[in-house]
């Protein structure tokens, strides 16, 4: 019997691609999207059985009080509460919860806003992984692909080394869409969803080989954190010195002992307001409305309020968002172009 796995949840981002009901203060993981509980919630409670620790928890220290309150209301608090103090991208981040979990500890890694539908699914790929794991492999899990989709990254699915894990060939950064088509049509290319499952001395060790100053800035930022009951709060100086990297770049695709597991498990990123009407419950025409929304005649639309009553009228194949005092209006399809609205208003 092997000791309880250890959730890592990565609560860091701000999620700008759903405004405006995501916002900084208030990003995606923090709101109740997809049903009645929010993204944060639903991660810890995919882990919450006698199988899982208590999770480690990273986030911002501005979102301390929503984290810890909202994983409280969902009956899984956290073990522990990592606020960076600047934000520095995943690999720092899964180093600071590395370092704060017992060298032994097998980690099972989750971006906190991201949907998995199939959970008897997810949990047979991480038992399916962890025999590697013990072995000292660092592994992710390859999402089957259902489209040619160029904002992923992809990693091909290499040779079997234990029933259901696979060796990966290489990783490779989000594709232009012909080689995205082209990876689709192959077969041997799965999505990379962003989760993983290794020790944390195999995954420090990793960092420590690849990319040691990063190492070195989290363990000195870690050894002069200020500690606060559950909260743990790394050193602002130390930890700014420490380079921004993702997991991918600063070890996955760079060390030897690397597996995945393929599997289809209903996974989905929430990267778009588009996304999230693919995965909603719609009505006999196609919509997916949520809030005070007075619709007559509409097809095919996402409308979504948090205040104002929202009215629409032989409309069709729209998103309309309402929050606050801002309203988003756009044609379904072009929800990616959030990003350029979010540019024009820094300038």
């Amino acid at each position: 019997m092997h000791n309880q796995i250890v959730p890592v949840i990565l609560s860091g981002g701000s999620g700008t691609r759903l405004w405006p009901m995501s916002k900084p203060e208030m990003p995606k993981q923090l709101l109740a999207l997809t049903s009645d509980e929010t993204m944060l919630q639903l991660t810890a409670q995919r882990t919450a059985s006698n199988e899982f620790a208590a999770p480690i928890v990273v986030a911002g220290q501005r979102h301390a009080d929503l984290v810890e309150g909202q994983l409280t209301d969902a009956g899984t608090p956290p073990q522990a509460l990592i606020l960076e103090p600047v934000a520095r991208n995943t690999a720092p981040a899964i180093a600071l919860a590395a370092l704060a979990a017992n060298p032994e500890d097998v980690m099972l890694v989750m971006p906190s806003d991201h949907v998995i539908a199939d959970l008897d699914a997810f949990h047979a790929a991480i038992h399916a992984a962890l025999p590697m794991v013990s072995q000292g492999w660092l592994a992710t899990f390859g999402i089957a692909p259902d489209k040619p989709e160029t904002g992923y990254g992809w990693i091909q699915v290499g040779r079997e080394i234990a029933k259901g894990v696979h060796q990966v060939a290489r990783f490779v950064e989000k594709p232009r869409l012909e080689r995205a088509e082209a990876m689709l049509a192959r077969g041997d290319y799965a999505w990379n969803g962003g989760i993983f499952l290794f020790r944390a001395d195999r995954y420090l060790e990793e960092l420590g080989q690849h990319a040691p100053e990063m190492l070195v800035a989290a363990e000195k930022a870690m050894r002069a954190a200020k500690r606060d009951g559950k909260r743990i709060c790394p050193d602002e100086t130390e930890f700014g010195n420490c380079p921004s990297d993702s997991i991918d770049y600063a070890v996955m695709e760079r060390a030897d002992r690397v597996a995945v597991v393929p599997v289809a498990m209903g996974w989905n990123d929430v990267g778009s307001w588009d996304a999230l009407h693919a995965i909603s419950e719609l009505d006999g025409f196609g919509n997916a409305h949520r809030g005070e929304v007075l619709a007559i005649d509409t097809k095919n639309c996402l409308i979504r309020t948090d205040r104002v009553r929202v009215a629409a009228v032989d409309v069709e194949n729209l998103i309309v968002v309402a929050s606050g005092d801002d309203v988003l209006i756009l044609p379904r399809g072009r929800s990616q172009d959030v990003k350029k609205l979010i540019e024009a208003m820094k300038r």
